[in-house]
């Protein structure tokens, strides 16, 4: 993040409100909550692991084992227990970004 002085931005009113609280300091801006995204959407990567923990959900209904699926996906014997096992919202059981 870069600083930004106040009179690039602001009206000279503002900035002579601001100066009777934090003269010459540093004042940070959170963004809206409203404007903020969870971790992994603005990348994607969030449905990424989500098409890949259903793809790893479906191997295991179709019968795969809980150690070939480790293998296949690189991960953990414990990481694929959690995704295949986790309790989603609804009562559904699948889906989501865990591991």
């Amino acid at each position: 993040m870069r600083y930004v002085n106040a009179r690039d931005v602001l009206p000279e009113p503002l900035v002579r409100e601001l100066q009777k609280v934090v003269q010459g300091g540093y004042l940070y801006v959170p963004k809206d909550e409203h404007s903020r995204k969870r971790w992994g959407e603005e990348s994607g990567y969030r449905e990424e692991l989500e098409a890949r923990n259903r793809r790893i959900c479906e191997e295991h209904d179709s019968g795969m084992s809980v150690g070939k699926l480790a293998e296949r996906y690189g991960l953990s014997v414990h990481a694929i227990r959690k995704i295949v096992y986790r309790k989603w919202g609804g009562g559904d059981s699948r889906g989501g970004a865990s591991a």
